[in-house]
């Protein structure tokens, strides 16, 4: 007997999936394995107890609705100055981030392991532009990577190059310009620490994700990102490139690194997200007269991310892939793959990944049928990562969809739980 898992999943017909560019075919699964559903709202919020519940339905209530988190851009800082810290960490602060330290994110780790979740801590500290804090912020990487080699329930590290170095020095480099002989020395320190960094997470057989940020300082992050595959990905995939397909290049960006990959000797890492600065991306191209590297339209990203996708798992030999999504078809499309390749679920060549208090409905249920699945687990002071957080409530906003989603799912599961 055999289930056709896109006829039980989410409802989505195959004409909705076929503005990918591969030909897509029914997805076949042998009846004794789990079948994925993402509207199983009990599987995804088994970790929620009630009152968890209730502060999800009304942080998302809040952040669909755009003059409220306008609002709240101006009024959290101002809050928190003035003693509103508890309010700010037991609401929204909770919901998204996992702790002030390493230590504090034990509770989230542990909690998420129990259900075959993995973390990947992401030391969320924003906007420092001195050499201290540089260091204090590679630092702090490297004792993730020492905090996942000894926990299962840590599969990835994590870092921002932005962290290790001066924005307009990324820009300068990566527009080619010429650098002063200060700043050539600073670019070095910049340098070493990404390698310090890989190289730890090499000799800890630990996989470390480099963040995909700004287009205007992206090229910089590549060549660094580029350097350190070479160096620590002979034997498997240790360092990660992230690749945002709602750049129109980044398709091709993406072959082209496999393709360096292969010619190399080198195991290519590839984390593989939509993007997260679009309007901050079209607002400086309408600004500075060129060219948008955002795709025209929604579909155009889809469609480069599936594709992506496939790209990935038809060189899985040389690769390893992490699917950085909240979308529900690309989700079901890369299961799909895995099955038309023959690859395990299990396979820690590939996972699945979404944001800390964001897409449980994804995580929980991939989780369960037995794929890899591992939560962005963000932390760092309150005050500090307080950018992150009004970022995130904005994004969310933006996103079309996102929050009607996860506010419907959350409704339905407190009336599953009321009739109970």
């Amino acid at each position: 007997m055999v289930i056709n898992v896109l006829q039980i999943s989410t409802k989505i017909k195959l004409s909705e999936l076929s503005q990918v560019s591969i030909a897509i075919k029914p997805l076949y699964l042998s009846s004794n394995l789990y079948m994925i559903s993402f509207d199983n709202t009990e599987n995804a919020f088994k970790a929620k107890s009630n009152s968890d519940l209730n502060r999800s339905y009304w942080l998302f209530k809040m952040v669909s609705n755009p003059a409220l988190v306008k609002f709240g851009a101006v009024a959290a800082p101002i809050g928190l100055a003035i003693g509103f810290k508890g309010l700010i960490k037991n609401t929204i602060f909770k919901q998204f981030v996992g702790g002030e330290n390493i230590t504090e994110c034990d509770k989230t780790i542990a909690e998420l392991g129990k259900y075959n979740i993995g973390t990947i801590l992401d030391y969320s500290v924003e906007g420092k532009e001195s050499e201290a804090d540089f260091d204090a912020c590679c630092k702090e990487t490297i004792e993730t990577i020492h905090k996942a080699k000894n926990d299962k329930h840590i599969p990835f590290s994590v870092f921002k190059v932005t962290g290790l170095a001066r924005f307009a020095l990324l820009e300068k480099v990566s527009a080619n310009e010429k650098l002063t002989d200060a700043e050539t020395k600073e670019y070095e320190k910049v340098k070493q620490r990404v390698y310090q960094i890989s190289k730890e997470a090499h000799a800890a057989n630990q996989p470390l994700f480099i963040d995909a940020e700004e287009s205007w300082i992206q090229p910089a992050i590549d060549a660094l990102a580029d350097e350190n595959m070479a160096l620590f990905n002979k034997e498997k995939a240790i360092v990660y490139n992230t690749f945002q397909l709602y750049r129109k290049d980044r398709l091709d960006f993406l072959k082209q690194t496999i393709a360096k990959g292969k010619a190399g000797g080198f195991h290519v890492g590839a984390k593989l997200v939509r993007g997260a600065y679009m309007e901050k991306e079209r607002a400086r191209a309408i600004e500075k007269n060129y060219p948008s590297p955002i795709q025209n339209t929604k579909e155009d990203s889809d469609i480069d991310y599936n594709s992506a996708l496939t790209e990935c798992v038809k060189n899985i030999d040389m690769m390893g892939l992490c699917a950085g999504t909240h979308n529900e078809k690309s989700s079901l499309f890369l299961v799909e793959l895995l099955n038309k390749y023959a690859i395990a679920s299990s396979d820690k060549r590939v996972y699945f990944s979404q944001l800390l208090g964001m897409s449980d409905h994804i995580s929980y249920n991939l989780a369960l049928a037995n794929y890899n699945v591992a939560k962005y687990v963000p932390y760092g002071p309150v005050k500090e990562v307080l950018p992150y957080l009004i970022r995130r409530a904005q994004e969310n906003t933006s996103v079309k969809g996102q929050t009607g989603r996860e506010l419907g799912l959350i409704i339905k599961e407190k009336e599953r739980r009321r009739k109970k």
